[in-house]
C-alpha cells in the first residue's frame, strides 16, 4: 500500500525506478525523506537531495525536506495506517507496526519494484508471540522492554520470524513507546513486529487529526504462535547494551560506575514527544556534568515545535545539553563521533564497532532515562539511583500539526530531473556464469554487519556513484580488499567471500551487494545470512 525512501538508500532508489521505465507511482503513498546525510560535506549530499525533489515532484511521491524529521518517526505522526502495508527502504520500517501496520524493511531494489507496481514477495513467516503483562515502573520504559527481548533471542537465529504483541501490558503503552519496541525489533533479525490497534491507537490518530483512517486489529483468540515469550513489565529494570553489539546486555546496575564521555539522545528509536519531554523533566534545575558532552536530537520537527512552545526544551539548553538537528545523525556516524577510545552513552539502536565514526570507542545503548543519568553524573548510572521524582508525561490530546514542510505531487511528467557531477547511472550486471571460478577474496568472521562491508558515516555521501563507492567495500575488515577484489574482476576471475555466522546484519543499505558485484564478487558463502541481505545479494547476481 505504501513505501517510504530515505535520501541514503532512496537515490538509487529512484534510479532504479528510472531505469524501470515508470513516470508515476502505482502506490497508494509514497514518500521520500530526507534524514540521513545532512551534513553537507561537499556538494554530493544536496545534489542528491535536489535530485530526489525533482523525482519526487515528476513520479508523484511526497518529498519530506531535511530538518522535518527522521523517516520512521514521521511515518507514524503523520501517514502511519493501521491495516495497511509498508514497504521501506530501511531496516527501521518496521517501527510502523507501532500503529498496527505490516512494516517491512528491503532493499532498494524490492522498493522500486513495490513503486513500479510489482508485489513484494517473502517466505509465509513463522510467528513469535510476546506477551507482555503488568505495567512499567517509574524510570524503566519501552527501550528497556526491546533490550530485554534482544537478550532472550539475540541478534542471530530469528530469520523468518515475524514477533507479534499481546497481553494486558499492551494497553499501557503509548504508540511512540510501542514504535520505540517495534523499531528495535530489526536488530532481532526478524521480518517485522506488529502491535494491535487499539484505542490507545485511536487516541493518537485523533491527536494526529487522522482518527478517520483508525481501524481495530487484533488477534483472533485461538490464534496458535510457533513461540511465545512472556515479560513481566512490572520486573523489569533500565537495560543497557555494551559494545559492540545490540544484544550484549546487561543490567545497567551490573555495569555503573564506568566513567562517561559523551551521551546523545534522539534517532528514530528514542526521539519522541514523550522522550524528549521525560528528558526534559529529568534536567529541570539540573546541570550536565562537566566533563560530558551532551546532546539531544528531538526525532521530528513536531516534537522540536511542542518542546519549544511548552519550555522544555529551555529546560534541556540551560542544564547544559546542545540541540542537535532532527535527524539520524550520530546514529549513522553523521557527526558527533566520540573521542578516541571514548565511551559513548546513546539512545539509538546499534552500536557495531566503527559505526560512530570513531573505531575504538564504546558505544552503549540505553533509554532516554538513563542516558540522563548518565549525563547527569559523568558515569553509568541507573536513573533510579539519581534520587529524582520522576516525571509524570501527559499524552498531548492534539500534537501541534504543519505539513508544510512535506512537498506533495500528484506527478508531473514533464519534470526536469536535477543530477549532479556524482550521481552516476544503477550498475549493469551480466547473469550468473553456468561456472563460478576464482579466488577466495576475504575471509571474515560471525555477525558481520552491512557497515562492515559498506561503510556509512562521510563515506556515505558517494552513494549515487557506485564506481566511487565500491573502493570502500570492506574498508573496515581489509582496506586492500577494494583493490584487489578489482584485479581479479580485470583478469577475468570470480571474487568468492567466505563468513561465518549471521552475515549481513544491519541497514538494510543494497549497496553492500550491489558494490562487491561491482567488483566482480559472485558468491558468498556463510554459516546463516540476514533475511534483507540476502534478498540483495540475490537481487544483484551474487
Amino acid at each position: 500500500d505504501q513505501t517510504l525512501t530515505q535520501d541514503a538508500t532512496g537515490t538509487m532508489v529512484y534510479l532504479q525506478l528510472e531505469a524501470i521505465g515508470i513516470d508515476k507511482v502505482k502506490t497508494e503513498l509514497s514518500v521520500s525523506y530526507v534524514d540521513h546525510n545532512t551534513l553537507q560535506d561537499g556538494f554530493e549530499n544536496a545534489d542528491d537531495h535536489r535530485y530526489l525533489m525533482s523525482i519526487a515532484k515528476k513520479a508523484g511521491v511526497v518529498y519530506s525536506k531535511a530538518g522535518n524529521g527522521i523517516c520512521h518517526q514521521l511515518h507514524v505522526e503523520r501517514f502511519g495506517i493501521p491495516g495497511k502495508t509498508l514497504l521501506g527502504s530501511d531496516s527501521h520500517t518496521p517501527t510502523g507496526g507501532g500503529i498496527g501496520m505490516l512494516a517491512i524493511g528491503a532493499g532498494g531494489l524490492d522498493v522500486a519494484s513495490a513503486m513500479a507496481g510489482s508485489p513484494f514477495y517473502l517466505t509465509y513467516p513463522k510467528v513469535i508471540q510476546v506477551k507482555l503483562k503488568g505495567k512499567l515502573r517509574p524510570f524503566v520504559c519501552a527501550k528497556d522492554v526491546i533490550l530485554k527481548l534482544l537478550e532472550i533471542l539475540t541478534t542471530k537465529g530469528n530469520v523468518g520470524y515475524v514477533v507479534e504483541y499481546a497481553g494486558e501490558g499492551v494497553a499501557t503503552l503509548s504508540v511512540p513507546e510501542r514504535a520505540t519496541i517495534t523499531n528495535m525489533g530489526a536488530e532481532l533479525g526478524v521480518t517485522t513486529s506488529v502491535f494491535p490497534s487499539d484505542r490507545v491507537t485511536l487516541d493518537f490518530m485523533k491527536a494526529q487529526g487522522r482518527q478517520k483512517d483508525w481501524q481495530v486489529l487484533e488477534a483472533d483468540a485461538d490464534a496458535s504462535y510457533d513461540k511465545v515469550i512472556e515479560i513481566d513489565l512490572n520486573e523489569l529494570e533500565p537495560m543497557i547494551a555494551l559494545p559492540h553489539s545490540p544484544d550484549n546486555i546487561k543490567r545497567v546496575r551490573d555495569v555503573a560506575g564506568m566513567k562517561v564521555d559523551q551521551v546523545l539522545v534522539g534517532s528514530c528509536t528514542n526521539g519522541s514527544y514523550q522522550d524528549v519531554m521525560v528528558v526534559a523533566g529529568l534536567l529541570k534545575n539540573q546541570r550536565v556534568h562537566p566533563e560530558v558532552s551532551f546532546g539531544v536530537a528531538p526525532g521530528s520537527r513536531q516534537v522540536l515545535e511542542m518542546v519549544a512552545a511548552n519550555g522544555s526544551l529551555a529546560d534541556i539548553v540551560k542544564a547544559g545539553a546542545r540541540i542537535l538537528e532532527s535527524v539520524c545523525g550520530f546514529c549513522i556516524g553523521a557527526g558527533q563521533a566520540p573521542s578516541s577510545e571514548g565511551v559513548s552513552i546513546r539512545t539509538n539502536n546499534r552500536n557495531f564497532k566503527g559505526r560512530s565514526g570513531t573505531e575504538d570507542a564504546g558505544i552503549y545503548l540505553v533509554s532516554p532515562e538513563t542516558a540522563v543519568a548518565c549525563a547527569l553524573t559523568g558515569k553509568i548510572t541507573d536513573p533510579r539511583d539519581l534520587g529524582l521524582a520522576f516525571p509524570k508525561i501527559k499524552r498531548p490530546d492534539k500534537f501541534f500539526v504543519d505539513d508544510t514542510q512535506f512537498i506533495f505531487s500528484s506527478g508531473e511528467p514533464k519534470t526536469e530531473i536535477l543530477r549532479g557531477p556524482n550521481i552516476g547511472n544503477p550498475p549493469v550486471n551480466q547473469e550468473l556464469p553456468e561456472k563460478i571460478s576464482g579466488e577466495l577474496s576475504l575471509k571474515v568472521g560471525d555477525k558481520i554487519t552491512t557497515d562492515h562491508i559498506m561503510p556509512a558515516g562521510f563515506r556515505l555521501k558517494y552513494r549515487s556513484n557506485i564506481e566511487k563507492y565500491s573502493s570502500y567495500v570492506f574498508e573496515p575488515v581489509d582496506p586492500a580488499f577494494a583493490k584487489r577484489a578489482a584485479a581479479n574482476r580485470d583478469r577475468g576471475a570470480h571474487n568468492i567471500i567466505v563468513g561465518g555466522w549471521s552475515y549481513g546484519q544491519g541497514s538494510s543499505r543494497e549497496h553492500a551487494a550491489m558494490c562487491p558485484m561491482f567488483l566482480g564478487v559472485k558468491m558468498v558463502i556463510a554459516k546463516s545470512f540476514e533475511r534483507i541481505h540476502t534478498d540483495n545479494l540475490i537481487n544483484f547476481g551474487i
